[in-house]
This record gives C-alpha cells, sequence and structure tokens, in this order.
C-alpha cells in the first residue's frame, strides 16, 4: 500500500510527529492545533450521569426483564465449575470472571451479568478520554460517550455474559494507549498496549486480529521506526505472558480453535459478504456515518495527524474482518475509537450557522434511532409484545439468525427463553425412574445451552450433572457412569436408537418463542447401551 500525501508529510521525526526533524512540532501546527487534555478537563459531570443511566438500564432488565440466561451463559458458567487455567479450549477469562462474581454475589441475573454492564459502563468513558487525549474539548468528550451509550450493540453486549464486551474493553485500551502515544510520543505507552492486548488474549482470540491490524498500522504509517525500538516488542512479550494461559491450552489440547473456526466459518462466516458487513456497521444507528468520518479524520485530516497510526490501525482491522468473513459486530471494538474521533470532528466543524445544525441533526438522529431500536438492544418486552413490535417495525434482519433463519424474536432474545421448563421435564423424568435408576442415571443434552440449563438449575432439584459430547462440553469428559440409564434431551429417537436397545419418550417441552432448534423437544429414556459412554467419548469428538 503506498502512502499519504500525509504520512509522506510526517517522514523527517521518525516517531509520528511532523516537522522539525527534531520530534518538536513547529508553531505553526501548534496553532492549528486544539488544546491539548491538560488544558480541557474531562466533562466527568455529563458522563458520569450517562455512566449511571447506562447501569440502571442494564439492572433494571437484569432484576425486571421478562427474560432468563442466554444459552451462552450457561456455557461460561461451566466453563468457570471445570476451570483449569492451563487446559482450557477457550480462552479463560470469561470462566475467571464467572467464578469470581458467581462466588461473590450469587447466580441471579443481576450478580452473573454485572461484570458485562460494568465494562460496558466503561467504554463511554474510554471513548471520551480518547476523544479529550485527541484534543477534544467538553463538547466532543460528551458526544463521544453519547454515541457509545445510545448504541444498540453497546447496550446489547452490555447486557449479556459474553467475552465480547470484555473484548471490546481491550482493544478500546490498547487504542487508548496508540493515542497517547502519538500524542506524547512516549514510547513507554507500548507497555499498557502490551497489557491490553495481553487480557484481550485471555478473553477471546480475535485480539490476534488486532495484533496483525497494528503491525499494519506501524508499516504503512510513519510511526514504522517504532519497529526498530525494543518497545513494541516488550509489548508482544507482555500480551504473550499475560494471555499464555490461552496458548498453552490451545497447544495441550491440539488446537481445537482450529475446527471451531472451521465449524463457524462452515455453518455462520460463509453467509457474510463485504456488503453485509459493510451495510450491518449501520445497523448499529447513525453512529456508524460518525464512526466513517472518524476514520477518514483519523487518516487525512490536520489537525489528529498524530494519530495516523490509530486510523491506519482500525481501516487494516476492518479490512481484515472483511477478509475472513467477521460478523458486523466484530468491528464493534474499534468503533469507540473512531466514534471519539468523528466527535472531535463535530466539535471542530466551523461554518456559520452551519455547525450548530449539523450537530443537532446528529444528535437527534442518533437520539431517534436509538428510541426505535431500544426494545432490540435490551429484553425489555415480553416475547408476545416483542413479536408485535417487530411487526410493526417491519425489521427482518432483526430476526435473522446466524445461519439465515427467520424466527419470530431476535436470535439473542429466543436463545433466553424455555431453559428451565427443559430442566423442570427432565427433573419430572428422573424422579419417574426407581432410586436404582436414579443412581445411574447419566443427564444427555443435545447442545451446551441445554446441558449447561442443567448443570445450573439441575442441581437445586437435585440432579446429577450433564454431559454433551459438543464443543466445549466434550472437553469436559463423559463422567464415571457408564451409561446404562441416560436421559436425553435434544435428540430424536432415530439419534438415541442407534445406541440404546429401547428408547422411550417421557416428556415433551415446547415453547414457540424459542429457535428451531429448541422449539419442541422430547425428553427420552434410554436404556442398554451398545457401548459404555467412556469407551464411545473419544469417537464421539465433533458429532454435532
Amino acid at each position: 500500500m503506498t502512502e499519504t500525501d500525509a504520512d509522506v508529510g510526517e517522514r523527517g521525526t521518525g516517531n509520528g510527529e511532523r516537522g522539525t526533524g527534531n520530534g518538536e512540532p513547529n508553531m505553526s501546527e501548534l496553532n492549528t492545533t486544539r488544546q491539548d487534555s491538560g488544558s480541557t478537563g474531562l466533562a466527568w459531570g455529563v458522563i458520569g450521569t450517562m455512566v449511571v443511566a447506562k447501569l440502571v438500564l442494564h439492572f433494571g432488565t437484569n432484576l425486571f426483564g421478562p427474560y432468563e440466561f442466554h444459552r451462552d451463559e450457561f456455557l461460561y458458567m461451566a466453563m468457570g465449575e471445570h476451570l483449569k487455567l492451563w487446559h482450557m479450549d477457550f480462552p479463560p477469562f470469561i470462566a475467571l470472571i464467572s467464578e469470581f462474581s458467581r462466588g461473590i454475589l450469587g447466580d441471579s441475573l443481576f450478580a452473573v451479568r454485572l461484570f458485562p454492564a460494568l465494562f460496558s459502563a466503561a467504554l463511554l468513558v474510554l471513548a471520551a478520554v480518547i476523544a479529550r487525549e485527541m484534543g477534544g474539548g467538553r463538547l466532543a468528550q460528551v458526544l463521544a460517550a453519547f454515541f457509545v451509550f445510545a448504541n444498540i450493540l453497546f447496550l446489547r453486549v452490555g447486557n449479556l455474559f459474553q467475552p465480547v464486551v470484555f473484548d471490546q474493553v481491550w482493544w478500546t485500551v490498547a487504542l487508548l494507549a496508540l493515542v497517547r502515544l502519538g500524542k506524547t510520543n512516549d514510547q513507554r505507552w507500548w507497555l499498557l498496549f502490551g497489557v491490553a492486548c495481553g487480557f484481550g488474549l485471555l478473553s477471546k482470540f480475535s485480539i490476534l486480529v488486532f495484533g496483525l491490524a497494528t503491525l499494519i498500522g506501524l508499516v504503512i504509517s510513519a510511526r514504522r521506526r517504532d519497529l526498530l525500538t525494543p518497545w513494541p516488542w516488550y509489548a508482544a512479550l507482555i500480551a504473550f505472558a499475560i494471555g499464555s494461559p490461552s496458548i498453552v491450552g490451545q497447544v495441550q489440547l491440539g488446537f481445537p480453535v482450529l475446527d471451531q473456526m472451521g465449524d463457524l466459518r462452515g455453518v455462520q462466516l460463509a453467509r457474510v459478504t463485504p456488503v453485509d458487513f459493510m451495510v450491518g456497521q449501520l445497523r448499529w444507528g447513525p453512529q456508524g456515518l460518525v464512526a466513517l468520518a472518524g476514520i477518514i479524520a483519523l487518516l487525512f485530516h490536520r489537525s489528529l495527524h498524530s494519530f495516523r497510526l490509530v486510523g491506519w490501525t482500525c481501516l487494516a482491522a476492518l479490512v481484515l474482518l472483511i477478509v475472513l468473513h467477521g460478523k458486523p459486530y466484530y468491528a464493534g471494538p474499534v468503533h469507540p475509537a473512531l466514534l471519539a474521533a468523528g466527535a472531535v470532528m463535530l466539535e471542530q466543524f466551523k461554518v456559520p450557522r452551519w455547525s450548530a445544525v449539523l450537530r443537532w441533526v446528529v444528535v437527534v438522529a442518533v437520539v431517534g434511532y436509538s428510541a426505535l431500536t431500544f426494545p432490540i438492544a435490551l429484553p425489555i418486552l415480553t416475547p408476545p409484545t416483542m413479536v408485535k413490535y417487530l411487526g410493526w417495525l417491519g425489521s427482518e434482519d432483526a430476526v435473522t439468525t446466524n445461519v439465515g433463519a427467520v424466527e419470530r424474536l431476535p436470535q439473542d432474545f429466543a436463545d433466553m427463553l424455555g431453559w428451565e421448563a427443559q430442566v423442570d421435564a427432565v427433573a419430572q423424568v428422573f424422579y419417574s425412574l426407581d432410586p436404582a435408576e436414579q443412581e445411574q442415571a447419566v443427564l444427555l443434552g443435545s447442545n451446551y445451552g441445554e446441558a449447561g440449563a442443567i448443570d445450573f438449575y439441575g442441581p437445586r432439584r437435585g440432579l446429577p450433572r450433564a454431559i454433551a459430547y459438543v464443543g466445549t462440553y466434550w472437553f469436559f469428559g463423559p463422567g464415571d457412569k457408564p451409561g446404562d440409564v441416560v436421559i436425553s434431551i435434544g435428540f430424536t429417537y432415530d439419534d438415541m436408537a442407534d445406541f440404546f436397545e429401547t428408547v422411550t419418550p417421557a416428556a415433551h417441552v415446547v415453547n414457540h418463542y424459542a429457535v428451531a432448534e429448541q422449539r419442541d423437544l422430547i425428553v427420552y429414556v434410554c436404556r442398554g447401551p451398545s457401548q459404555a459412554l467412556q469407551e464411545a467419548w473419544p469417537s464421539l469428538a465433533g458429532e454435532q
């Protein structure tokens, strides 16, 4: 890729600053840049109010909302219960947080989702700080925080116990470190970059995309000479040291992430085209246009010349995600920094009579879109009401699943329904067995949602732990019972008849609002296995 004129103009200092050749900006540049953060305090009053409002929204939804846990949350809580820091098929940060929060606060929705809410609130603060470091005054800071606050993506991920929100925070902290690096030329900011990437590696392997994007950004920008210093390499060492449990787990287990990514590409990502990805950025609201303005400004605007590395890194990350057929929300981690840059541009826009009009148009558009999509962002409406609302809205995209099926509810909402009823049905069947069979009974789920729901709700009903030969649950193993009596849920009769002499339907669970695979389930009692579970288990890897 060729350099832009702006990048050519940055040569001579080797540190991302233009002009004098000794690392100091010249006086004309000082006159054109915004006042630095030392003279512009953070707008804590307004931003703090937004933080409180955001937490109230999440806490209120989790305390009083009509939905239960998400299927993914059951998996992450089960990972915490099977925690082996150096021997896991998935980055263990989510499992560590699960055990910590549940150990301190218990098993309520509020307790389990507390940390996602806090991290999500931190995102809007980070956006404001980045705006400030880019020279933005209080208006830019408030706008940056507001754009994150009102974003449907950040509202939704802040309400789910998943790695996504943690991943977004680590990327944003790393981008803040690059902003500070560009502003101060203090190479020690590479250390914060390394720490953020290390926690990112502990949280989600997508941080590797960010690391590669940063390397590409370094090569393209005038900061390429940093690669001749030890600081970026210190950052890499720190990142891999902190994230080493994720890497060691992959090595010990034969790199299961490759199989997981292969399955994901085959079932979901292959459907995502570059157009889908880019259009998806606009589905987060008018903020998508603000982010676009932000990346253009970072790459070409004179007042943000010190932050070219941030712009190239974000652009490289977007291109890599497009090439890899990433889902639109995979780009979420670059949005806070881009929204901050866009907010700075809105503040700097100085055209008589038009500057205030433009800002008000953007704010009103964001407010209007957010109000319209708020019930899609947070699960506040009951399923019947939500179905009616979506019918009025006429948005098929909102109810299209990862595999292209069209459901009645958004997939995340449908995945928060019916799990406790399933466990009740399994418990009813379990207690219908005679005591001798109860002692030998194995509970088998066809996916991690079913097995995880049994592991979460089951103990208070006196049920044994569940097993499942799918994904992470396969690594948990088959337990020590041979499977002479198996209570299965989520399988068909033919699935079980291949392995057992008798397969008897014992219960029926229906939820019309669940996704297709969870909508109509039969609980079977299976007896007379053709092979003990422990013998069959190695061959069952990847069956589902």
